[in-house]
């Protein structure tokens, strides 16, 4: 029995040993960290989301989505009208997807008019043993119906013709895999319909179609699980789940975007800086794709076949059937209102090394003011357009407005008496979140009178330019180089009085630097050993980024800092993108709204 019984106490303390041996080596086990595991991807973007896409001609940007314009707010140029699914006319594809947008069921069907009694197009799938499954049967208006070819049938068009028939995630991965038992009289057709989607359409009838030599029909399968993805998969934002190689290689795998948004790189398709995958087709084809306008950078005049508009690169145009909407999308767009920022008046500018600056010449940064404040200037600001000055909330008062005065064309703040416009200051707008104590929130802006009562208001005989504002905090990333200019310190904290520029870098995140004290809303910029830098009297002044077209944007307005000029002590900006709501708020969406108006 004792034999027994210290037998027992030997496993125990063996089987103990073991089992804390093994918890040992899991936690020392390193974790698998996914590649779309981080802040983007917890950010959950769509192809609605305007801080990472463009939004469609009818819709407008608000607040980082893309909402429903109303019909009356599109453009009023078309080529045609159009009809809806349930019968109604529009007088423009742009009304009708505006109308759409509020109301899904009234999906595009067709061109033309007398739209309640036309003949309407129609989809279905068939021989699939559940409604979620089948080959598609399309019929066009005025048109015999065809079977889809299997010829180029990709998911970008299964996920068109899953949401048309109600299945919100679109077509499930395997879509084109599934066999049917199809009549052999169906089977021996001579011809079929090639459709080529965008991917992004609510309706087939919106794609282009050309008539095939007869192949195999298109098969498909809609996504209908509603389980959870397993923990090695891709978990699009719709609930679909993926196979991981299916992100981040420019095709629209889930069918809301959600898998090309947040990707460091690209598998076959091009990279743009806000790490967003597009297709390669979408390089030099005429229209800017990647926020920062990389795609149509160093194209010629003419266009690649693969740029071709969906289903213009047909071996035959003689087979086109029907047109797709996508030219008409662009025609469009192209009528969208525009402003004009960011474009200064020389050319690209010498690349010298204000701390350690250079001297800025006249026209070169055109959107540079200096608010006056008495007899003395101490801070800079930013001309946006119209009436308005962008600035930091700590250079001004919103209650002494009377006192203030904007300058436009100062070069050297000693002496420009007669080389200057002079604006007084009709009113002040601090934000209503600044702290005093924190630099939170060191945004202000200030309205001028319109002297010369110009539409332009300040832009009346001078080189003012406004800058453009970004409305999006993925424009431009750490690494960037831009330019800070203004009237500040120079080495040994000695005055300038001359306009200083200098090249500086955008920086990762300076809570290290400033512990406790960087906060949302701030961004960090400078070079590494401190050679350029803003500094005291620069306050209120631009961080310039420029896009690829070499368009001005105002990333940052300078707020504060230590050190200046230090290695280790960045400049300390507000953080322009994150207040784009609250500008345009007060000074009109139309006046600073570059894109996705």
């Amino acid at each position: 029995m004792e034999m027994i019984s210290l037998l027992c106490v030997i496993l125990c303390i063996i089987f103990e040993t073991k089992g804390q041996n093994n918890q040992s080596l899991e936690k020392n086990q390193p974790v698998m960290k996914k590649p779309w595991d981080g802040p983007c991807w917890n950010k959950r973007f769509t192809d609605k989301s305007c801080f990472k896409v463009f939004c469609h001609p009818w819709q407008r940007c608000f607040d980082g989505m893309c909402t429903c314009k109303l019909p009356y707010q599109c453009p009023r140029n078309s080529t045609s009208t159009v009809c809806s699914a349930t019968g109604k006319e529009f007088r423009s594809y742009c009304q009708q997807k505006s109308y759409e947008c509020m109301n899904p069921r009234e999906t595009f069907s067709s061109r033309g008019k007398n739209c309640k009694h036309a003949e309407k197009f129609q989809i279905s799938l068939k021989y699939g043993e559940h409604e979620s499954e089948g080959i598609i049967q399309v019929k066009l208006v005025g048109q015999k119906p065809l079977f889809l070819c299997s010829n180029k049938w990709s998911i970008e068009e299964a996920n068109v013709v899953c949401r048309q028939l109600g299945f919100e995630k679109g077509a499930h991965p395997s879509f084109a895999k599934q066999i049917f038992n199809i009549p052999q009289s169906d089977l021996e057709e001579s011809e079929c319909l090639q459709v080529t989607c965008r991917g992004l359409e609510t309706s087939l009838a919106e794609c282009g179609f050309n008539k095939g030599s007869y192949s195999k029909p298109a098969g498909l399968r809609c996504y209908t699980e509603s389980t959870v993805c397993e923990d090695h998969k891709f978990n699009c934002v719709n609930g679909k789940c993926l196979e991981p190689e299916s992100a981040c290689d420019g095709i629209n795998d889930c069918g809301d975007l959600s898998d090309e948004l947040c990707c460091t790189e690209c598998t076959n398709s091009f990279h743009c800086s806000s790490d967003v995958c597009i297709p390669n087709q979408y390089r030099c084809n005429g229209e800017i794709d990647c926020i920062n306008g990389e795609d149509e950078v160093g194209c010629s005049v003419g266009r690649s076949e693969d740029s071709l508009s969906w289903n213009e690169n047909a071996e035959d145009l003689s087979t086109i059937v029907q047109n797709s909407m996508d030219n008409e999308r662009k025609y469009i767009k192209s009528f969208l209102p525009s402003i004009h920022c960011g474009i200064s008046n020389l050319s690209e500018t010498r690349k010298k090394r204000i701390i350690g600056g250079a001297n800025a010449t006249r026209g070169e940064f055109p959107w540079q003011v200096a608010i006056k404040d008495g007899d003395s200037v101490n801070c800079g600001g930013i001309y946006v357009g119209g009436c308005w000055v962008l600035t930091a909330a700590h250079c001004v008062r919103a209650t002494q407005s009377h006192q203030y005065r904007i300058l436009v064309g100062v070069l050297n703040r000693r002496n420009y008496q007669e080389k200057v416009d002079s604006f007084p200051v009709k009113r002040v707008i601090v934000h209503e979140n600044y702290e005093a104590n924190t630099y939170l929130n060191d945004i202000a802006l200030l309205e001028v009178e319109n002297i010369y009562n110009e539409e332009l208001c300040m832009q009346s005989g001078n080189n003012l330019m406004p800058a453009c504002i970004p409305w999006s905090e993925y424009q431009f990333k750490v690494g960037e180089r831009c330019k800070v200019s203004g009237w500040g310190r120079a080495e040994g904290f000695t005055k300038v009085f001359s306009l200083k520029w200098g090249y500086i870098y955008l920086m990762a995140n300076c809570s290290k630097a400033y512990e406790g004290r960087f906060l949302e809303g701030m961004e960090c910029a400078g070079t590494y050993d401190g050679s350029i830098d803003s500094c005291k009297g620069d306050s209120g002044g631009p961080l310039i980024c420029y896009d690829s077209h070499n368009v001005a944007y105002v990333w940052g307005i300078v707020s504060w800092g230590e050190n200046c000029g230090q290695p280790g002590s960045p400049g300390v900006y507000t953080k322009v993108a994150k207040f784009f709501e609250w500008i345009s708020y007060h000074v009109g969406r139309p006046l600073v709204t570059k894109y996705n108006t």
